[in-house]
């Protein structure tokens, strides 16, 4: 069974009022401070996204809370990597409450954090160029910046490979559009139109961008014959047809006492990157907002680093499922999970420009998609941010995911949440 995922995050903000990387670049344009020693440097890439797990839990609990009983979909790793990258271009009050809502280590200056990120960069690359058959992950940025807002040079510098000059005001319907198929072309079509009509205008200052690719093989097959349709139980009470695809292997399984949950590891070919599904007690009320509630970064590690997971021949049943998710508005989201003043019309990326510059952020759109069947997996997701001025249950002999499931796909080498969603009902994928 084949799995492709796509996942962008575009980050547009709108920059209004005044009008290959070295060391120097950073000083001049960052803080000054002592930076990462060279152990620390190598070792970046893993602290900067171990900080990710934490965000991506919280934004799970957080759309867990809003839609306790729909499916979801979404990749905290491309809309961390974007806020990140607001973090860099970000200051003062700004720039302190994206470095606490990101979970960066306050001890670590915005320098180590960039050399982290470029580490990160550069790992991924290699990455990319030197993957065998087995899988493929790529992870892109671009900050396309208006021609008419002044860049500080050394900016230009630092984002070399990512900054894009664009027109917004000639014509900002064309703008859009050339965004629009950068993100398409990053993502092998599957996420088109991710901005929407207008909201690119002669205001936009900055469309900022990641687009992330990961596509895999599982490592132990399903087999199409053995899909079939069973009863898939929304709740205790209420059940809905799905088709099941079902295969015996050799697979880890965790039991989780602090979620009351198991766990099932299916690992994708190469061993980098799995999906982890975690499956609460089938007659637990409310089972998926309890057990997302108890998740937190430990248990997280304790998931994808422990040694007490048990090797064992296991019966996997998982639905065959196809998601798409729109989420018309992610503010509410993110300004639940404590974001700051972001969003409310006055954030500083004076670091952006060098000087002062009146901001106003006040739209982000999230659009996801996943597809999973015999063939194979395709997972999409894309963000926009538009600116303008228990007890534990009895070891199962089988891993049966026939009611409500938490699945996260998780990057090992770099301990990043590429994916993460809930399969609550066949009725609304």
């Amino acid at each position: 069974m084949r799995l492709s995922c796509w996942s962008v995050v575009g980050l547009a903000l709108l920059v209004s009022g005044t009008p290959s990387v070295s060391s120097d670049g950073y000083q001049r344009c960052l803080p000054k401070g002592p930076g990462l020693t060279i152990e620390e440097f190598l070792s970046g890439k893993f602290y900067l996204f171990e900080r990710q797990q934490a965000f991506s839990i919280k934004l799970l609990q957080t759309a867990v809370a809003a839609s306790p009983k729909q499916n979801l979909i979404f990749s905290p790793h491309s809309i961390y990597t974007a806020l990140l990258i607001t973090y860099f271009i970000s200051a003062n009050r700004t720039e302190s409450e994206l470095k606490r809502f990101l979970n960066l280590p306050p001890e670590q200056d915005k320098l180590s954090v960039l050399q982290a990120y470029r580490m990160e960069r550069l790992f991924q690359s290699m990455r990319s160029a030197n993957t065998s058959s087995d899988y493929e992950f790529s992870s892109t940025d671009r900050l396309f910046v208006s021609k008419r807002l002044p860049l500080q040079k050394c900016l230009n510098e630092v984002f070399a490979q990512e900054v894009h000059p664009m027109d917004f005001v000639v014509d900002p319907e064309l703008a859009r559009m050339y965004i629009n198929n950068w993100v398409a072309n990053s993502t092998n079509g599957h996420i088109t139109d991710l901005i929407p009509v207008s909201h690119v205008n002669y205001n936009t200052r900055l469309v900022l961008a990641n687009a992330a690719y990961f596509k895999g093989f599982w490592s132990s097959q399903f087999s199409s014959e053995s899909t079939k349709d069973e009863v898939f139980y929304t709740s205790p009470n209420e059940n809905a047809l799905v088709p099941m695809m079902w295969q015996s292997g050799i697979f880890n399984l965790l039991s989780s006492d602090e979620l009351g949950a198991h766990v099932l590891e299916l690992p994708y070919k190469g061993g980098d990157i799995s999906l982890f599904v975690i499956l609460p007690p089938f007659n637990k009320q409310r089972g998926i907002s309890l057990l997302t509630k108890r998740l937190n970064t430990n248990i997280l590690q304790e998931i994808v680093s422990s040694n007490e997971w048990r090797t064992r021949s296991v019966e996997v049943s998982l639905p065959k499922f196809s998601i798409e998710q729109t989420m018309d508005n992610l503010v509410p989201l993110l300004e639940q999970m404590g974001i700051g003043d972001l969003f409310k019309g006055n954030a500083d990326l004076s670091t952006l420009t060098g000087g002062a510059n009146g901001v106003s952020v006040d739209e982000a759109v999230h659009k996801a998609k996943i597809s999973v069947d015999e063939e194979g997996t395709i997972a999409a997701a894309a963000t926009a941010v538009i600116s303008s001025r228990s007890s534990r249950p009895v070891e199962p002999y089988k891993f049966r995911c026939n009611h409500p499931f938490v699945y996260f796909l998780f990057d090992k080498m770099t301990g990043s949440v590429l994916f993460m969603g809930v399969y609550n009902s066949p009725k609304s994928t």
